[in-house]
């Protein structure tokens, strides 16, 4: 029996192993099919695909229609040679492909419509949808149907075992990093690469796998700095700050280090984990403490600070190789603790702008040295630092945290900026500049969320748009783009990207948008309309 195992086991790993190389040979068509300038006649298909941990995936209200927030891609159709196939688990509703498509400057209705193919697993269950996809041979098959086999690629949310597999037997490459080099973007990955790349990061532990060990790093985190009035809790792998806690020191004071033996600091901080600050009520240590044997866990020094920001930088690895900084914002925060992304301003502040960007580059270049391709992003904890003068400029002390190695809440807002405008980032100052050469800002969020907006159907939300001239201008390139509309009657959950010439006037258009909702669902009530046709945690 043992023999027949062991040859079950080595016939498995063969195929993993082929499996793997046949989906580096696909990548490697990449260059050619892949073009820079978004003008390549190409078959796109979309596979937008949340294959992350679905435990975490269960405390984000609406988290089956994320699947919607890619769908800024459909203003890749203003190229007249693009093809899209759009593959979701659920239906989506007509109005909100309209919606999109209505977006497109210059391009006719009807001909963006009939290059855009939409398929759907029709499967409302938390499996990922990329082994929804899988799981139904004669879905594949219409997809191979759909497309141009020998300029087709595909593109997704996030790469992981799933995707290549969707990769490899569709016969298509993947745009996105080899599910081999995810290390990179998991907690401890990330603080590995930071220290290689001189990126300066918190104070924090190797990775442990129970929670014994964990208690011990803590306690040797903790002796390493005395004066820490909280520690983080990090499971290895997590989602929009999901899988962390807070460890409060406050209570374990009688066992500082100082006052107490190692021996006894542990046994404290092993009786609070109980009692760790999570950022979602249903969260428990008994659930949380369960997962570190399979995910891993590491603690890191909780920073500490009057003003503090959480900004990030993004950038991507082109295959050719080419490190690019795309973008920078400040995220908006909220929660228990005021640590759950909300949403982000763009461009971040110009204090700290440059600083991001030579740090992005650092790690865009330690990763693309270890293969990695596609999107990148850096997460970081900035505290701005008492001047030394009356008159000196602000100053800022500014830690990395994490990396992300897929597509994020930053995504979407910057690319459907970047689709509108035609514009171009630039890499000096930080600014995003439209062919005119004028500057744009925006704000955006994944979580106006509010009880009264439940109920509210896509086409009410068209309605409500066209009544209060929320729509995005594509001659003065200012308005808001909507997202995930989809969650909006069920969970009265929307998301938004509100584009303005000025960041006083991208909030100013972003708050027009809320005032019109509240407005319009004053009482709970939505208001009558006249029929009208026209959005990590990051620990700290």
């Amino acid at each position: 029996m043992q023999g027949s195992l062991s040859s079950k086991s080595q016939d498995a790993a063969q195929a993993e192993t082929a499996h793997s190389e046949q989906f580096r040979l696909l990548q490697k068509q990449l260059r050619d099919r892949w073009q820079a300038d978004g003008e390549d006649d190409s078959d796109i298909l979309i596979v937008p695909s949340l294959s992350l941990d679905q435990g975490e995936l269960r405390k984000v209200k609406g988290v089956h229609h994320y699947e919607e927030r890619l769908l800024f891609s459909l203003i890749r159709l203003q190229n007249p040679r693009a093809r899209l196939i759009y593959i979701t688990s659920q239906p989506i509703h007509p109005s909100v492909i309209d919606y999109y498509l209505q977006l497109l400057p210059g391009v006719p209705f009807s001909h963006a419509r009939d290059r855009l193919l939409l398929f759907c697993a029709y499967d409302a269950s938390l499996k990922p949808l990329s082994q929804k996809i899988l799981e139904r041979p004669r879905l594949m098959a219409r997809l191979r149907n759909a497309m141009r086999s020998d300029r087709a690629y595909m593109t997704c949310y996030n790469a992981t075992p799933l995707e290549r597999a969707l990769s490899v037997q569709l016969n298509i490459p993947l745009l996105a990093v080899d599910p081999d080099l995810l290390y990179w973007g998991t907690k401890s990955g990330s603080r590995e690469i930071f220290q290689t790349s001189k990126v300066p990061c918190p104070d924090g532990s190797d990775l442990v796998w129970n929670a014994a060990d964990l208690a011990v790093a803590a306690a040797e985190l903790w002796e390493r700095n005395p004066h820490l009035k909280r520690i983080v809790v990090k499971l290895n792998e997590g989602f929009s700050g999901g899988g962390n806690a807070i460890l409060n020191l406050k209570p374990l004071q009688a066992v500082a280090p100082g006052l107490a033996s190692s021996s006894e600091r542990v046994a404290a901080i092993t009786d609070r984990f109980a009692f760790l600050s999570f950022q979602t009520d249903t969260e428990t240590w008994d659930n949380f403490g369960s997962r570190i044997p399979e995910l891993g866990a590491i603690v890191e020094a909780f920073i500490e600070g009057e003003e503090k920001r959480s900004p990030s930088v993004q950038g991507k690895i082109t295959p050719a190789g080419e490190v690019e900084i795309l973008s920078t914002h400040d995220q908006i925060l909220g929660g228990p603790d005021g640590q759950v992304f909300l949403g982000c301003h763009f461009p971040a502040d110009e204090a700290y702008r440059v600083r991001l960007h030579r740090f992005g580059m650092q790690v865009g270049e330690a990763l693309a040295a270890k293969g990695a391709l596609e999107r990148f992003s850096l997460d970081f904890i900035a505290v701005r630092q008492p001047a030394p003068t009356a008159d000196a400029p602000e100053e800022w002390d500014i830690q990395a945290i994490e990396i992300n190695l897929r597509k994020g809440g930053t995504t979407h807002p910057f690319m459907t900026l970047k689709l509108l405008t035609h514009g171009r980032y630039d890499f000096a100052t930080g600014t995003f500049y439209n062919q005119e050469g004028k500057p744009k800002y925006y704000v955006a969020t994944d979580n106006l969320q509010k009880d009264a907006y439940k109920g509210l159907s896509p086409r009410d939300l068209m309605d409500i748009i066209a009544q209060h001239n929320l729509h995005f201008n594509s001659n003065t390139e200012t308005g808001t783009v909507f997202h995930l509309i989809g969650c909006l009657s069920e969970f009265g959950k929307l998301g938004l990207t509100s584009i303005g010439n000025s960041p006083q006037e991208a909030e100013i258009i972003y708050q027009k948008v809320i005032q019109a909702l509240d407005q319009e669902t004053r009482n709970g009530q939505a208001t009558p309309l006249t029929p009208t046709f026209p959005s990590t945690w990051n620990g700290h």
